[in-house]
């Protein structure tokens, strides 16, 4: 897994690409990225998957923020990112969330 960071010349947007491995995505058909920074929707960003089954998406996010996320696979099961920049306790459950800081 890996959290690419790639900055604008302006500053004022981080092209964010989240990568999930092959291996945590355990055979999964399909995974979406969700987290603070799309309403925690488990539709609206699906990740693309490779040839090796690991996926991938990238996104844009406003910088001097840490956003908190999570990868959904095939719908019903939630997995974080073993890359992220750090990890805060979920409110409304017994986990934690990933965190990526741009």
């Amino acid at each position: 897994m890996a959290l690419i960071k790639s900055y604008s010349k302006k500053a004022d947007v981080c092209k964010v690409t989240f990568e999930l491995s092959a291996e945590a995505a355990a055979g999964a058909k399909k995974v979406w990225l969700a987290g603070d920074f799309n309403s925690w929707s488990s539709v609206d960003t699906p990740m693309k998957k490779r040839k090796d089954g690991s996926f991938y998406v990238t996104v844009e996010l406003t910088p001097g923020r840490e956003y908190q996320f999570r990868y959904l696979l095939d719908g019903k099961t939630w997995e974080n990112d073993w890359a992220a920049d750090k990890y805060v306790p979920a409110p409304f459950s017994d986990t934690d969330n990933s965190v990526v800081i741009v």
